[in-house]
């Protein structure tokens, strides 16, 4: 075998060693940003503690900061059992070289004694000489070149697992340094998480006494809520009834069925292709703010303040920095605009037959049919003057059909 057989081998075995960095780099890029937004969270928690306009506010900010520090600790974890893996790998590797690296020494080194017992070039002659005929001569000296070439590349190969023994060594020193400091990143976050749990468990029992309050006021906000949702619904309905009129005045009776439905759009080719393209980034599409976490989640969800109590959302809540602004997730155009109240305005934009709507804007700064690009800016949010708090109301439907937002949001 030639040495540049021996390197192929050589680099095929160690491509091994950087099989899992792409898997370590997306827990590293996650982690990163699960810190970011707990800090962020804790700037809008000190935010709201400052204001002191509400406990309940508090203890929703908290019970989102708790959920974070657990995401990131769940990351840890993960990162700590890829670097297991990798330990008990690389052991597994260095294990078989030193047995391979000990055979190969201890047979060169049976080569060299015969080699020493067999120099002399007399004896070399006499093994050429003795040969019953010419081609008997040839033979040998075929044979002592190739166990020439032989004791050569057993030299080469020593050298290439050598060299491959001390890249796997090095790698697993890292590896180890690596998941000490993986344990101890995890320990302190344990750390914080225990005592974050703590203070919520304060705030919860500093307002049970107003148990009754707090129920009849949830169930109050639920229900205005769902009455949103449903003018949302009968806008959307309305909006979707109207540009069908369009869409079949323009293309023209024999082109759009009679029978289309008011709660259906009816695509162009345009608004196709529009919607084909808001599908395929499904769980890319970037955050409706700049900074902010998740303090309400889809769908049916325990209350943070009374985990018996069952509330319902078509949307994702998500709190922000006291004057931040709404921001489109994809290109469109705006469907509607609807002032719910004067000091609360939602803005939809449609995709296709898809639909996001922003919901608890104080101000706007576009118009129906304008056309937006993705991260441009729609709006204000709204700073509820009562709790301190800054919340978006984000939701994704299709035609007239709530979606979960939270399947559309990278990492939401």
């Amino acid at each position: 075998m030639t040495k540049s057989y021996y390197t192929f081998l050589f680099l095929l075995s160690i491509s091994g060693l950087w099989a899992q960095p792409g898997t370590q780099q997306k827990l590293e890029e996650r982690k990163a940003q699960l810190l970011e937004e707990i800090r962020a969270n804790e700037q809008i928690l000190q935010e709201t503690k400052k204001k002191e306009k509400s406990v309940v506010a508090v203890i929703q900010q908290q019970n989102a900061k708790i959920q974070l520090r657990e995401k990131l600790i769940s990351t840890t974890e993960k990162q700590a059992k890829l670097l297991n893996d990798d330990i008990y790998t690389n052991q597994l590797k260095i294990n078989k070289l030193k047995k391979e690296l000990e055979v190969l020494k201890e047979d060169y080194a049976n080569m060299i004694v015969k080699s020493y017992k067999s120099r002399s070039e007399r004896s070399r002659a006499m093994f050429l000489l003795s040969s019953q005929n010419f081609m008997q001569a040839y033979k040998r000296v075929q044979y002592m070149k190739q166990y020439a070439g032989y004791r050569k590349s057993q030299g080469d190969e020593i050298k290439i697992k050598s060299t491959e023994l001390a890249v796997y060594n090095e790698k697993l020193a890292g590896l180890k340094i690596e998941k000490i400091k993986v344990i101890q990143e995890q320990e302190k976050e344990k750390q914080v998480l225990v005592k974050e749990k703590k203070e919520q468990e304060v705030l919860v029992n500093s307002i049970k006494k107003d148990k009754k309050k707090i129920i009849a006021e949830i169930k109050k906000k639920q229900q205005e809520a769902n009455e949103i949702d449903k003018k949302i619904q009968r806008f959307i309905r309305d909006a979707i009834a109207e540009e069908n009129k369009k869409t079949a005045k323009k293309a023209g009776p024999k082109t759009v069925s009679t029978g289309t439905s008011a709660t259906k759009i009816v695509l162009t080719k345009e608004g196709k292709i529009e919607s084909d393209n808001f599908k395929a980034n499904k769980g890319k599409l970037p955050w409706p703010v700049e900074k902010g976490f998740v303090s309400q989640k889809f769908g049916n969800q325990p209350h943070q303040i009374q985990p018996k109590l069952i509330v319902h959302s078509n949307g994702v809540e998500i709190t922000t920095e006291s004057g931040s602004s709404a921001r489109a997730v994809f290109a469109g155009t705006v469907y509607s605009i609807q002032i719910l109240s004067p000091i609360n305005t939602l803005v939809m934009i449609q995709h296709g037959d898809f639909i996001t709507v922003y919901q608890n804007l104080s101000s706007v700064s576009v118009k129906k049919g304008d056309k937006v690009s993705i991260k441009q800016t729609i709006g204000k949010i709204r700073t509820n003057n009562s709790t301190g708090k800054t919340a978006l109301k984000f939701s994704v439907l299709q035609n007239d059909t709530f979606l979960n937002p939270q399947s559309w949001i990278y990492n939401m």
